[in-house]
C-alpha cells in the first residue's frame, strides 16, 4: 500500500490589499507588517512538523510566506506559477465597491460563481480549478508518504477544499480562508481529504502590533 502525502496548505499572510478589500489576482502585492509577522509565526509553528519540501506561488505575498516556513524548516523554497491566484482581468486592483460600481455585470457573474465566466482578460473558475488541482496532485504524487507545505492564495485553497469535499464550483463558500492559517490535507491516489482546517492557534497569545514594531525597529 502506498502511503498518503500529508499537505500543509497555507494561505499567504496579510497584504495591504487584503486589509482594504481590493482584488489582487495576479498583481504582485507584498506582505504588510502584519503579514510578515503572521508568516514568522506560521514558520515557527511548522518548524518541527516533519516537512520535507516547501512550495509556493511565485507571487511575492505567497513566496515570502513560503520562505518563512522554509527557513524555519531549514529547507529551500521552490516556486510554481501554477499556484498563483486566479487571474481576474480588468477587476484586479479594484475594491469590491469599485467592482460593483464600474463593472456591475461582471460583479454579478463573479458573485454568482458562474463556472465558465472569466472577467475581461481573466480566468474562468473551470480553468482555474483545473490548474490548481493539477499542481496540487503533481506535488502530492512526488512526495507519497511524506509531509510537504504549500503556500498559495485564498482562491487556490478554495479549489482544494472543494475538490477534497466534493463541493461544486458554484456552491456558496461557507468555510474560512484566513491569512496564514494552517490547513491539513491528505492525498491518496484516489484524491484529497481535509483533516484539519483554519487552525490559527499559532497566533494565540501573541501581539501582531508588537511583532511589527520590533521588525520596523530592526
Amino acid at each position: 500500500m502506498i502511503e498518503p502525502t500529508h499537505l500543509f496548505a497555507l494561505r499567504h499572510g496579510q497584504t495591504a490589499y487584503n486589509a482594504t478589500q481590493r482584488l489582487q489576482g495576479h498583481l504582485d502585492i507584498g506582505l504588510d507588517d502584519t503579514g510578515r509577522w503572521q508568516a514568522r509565526r506560521l514558520g515557527a509553528a511548522l518548524a518541527d512538523a516533519g516537512i520535507v519540501a516547501v512550495y509556493s506561488s511565485d507571487l511575492l505575498r505567497a513566496r515570502d510566506t513560503g520562505a518563512a516556513v522554509a527557513a524555519a524548516c531549514g529547507l529551500p523554497l521552490s516556486t510554481h506559477v501554477e499556484l498563483r491566484e486566479r487571474h481576474f482581468g480588468v477587476l484586479e486592483g479594484l475594491s469590491y465597491a469599485e467592482i460593483e460600481e464600474r463593472h456591475p455585470e461582471d460583479a454579478r457573474r463573479w458573485r454568482e460563481r458562474e463556472p465558465g465566466f472569466g472577467p475581461g482578460g481573466g480566468e474562468s473558475l473551470i480553468d482555474f480549478s483545473a490548474r490548481c488541482i493539477a499542481i496540487f496532485t503533481r506535488l502530492a504524487e512526488a512526495h507519497r508518504g511524506q509531509t510537504i507545505a504549500i503556500a498559495a492564495h485564498g482562491g487556490v485553497l478554495d479549489c482544494l477544499y472543494r475538490a477534497a469535499n466534493g463541493i461544486g464550483l458554484q456552491a456558496p463558500r461557507t468555510w474560512q480562508l484566513a491569512n496564514a492559517a494552517v490547513n491539513r490535507v491528505l492525498y491518496t491516489g484516489e484524491g484529497f481529504r481535509v483533516v484539519g482546517w483554519d487552525d490559527r492557534r499559532h497566533f494565540d497569545g501573541a501581539d501582531a502590533d508588537s511583532g511589527a514594531a520590533e521588525e520596523i525597529a530592526a
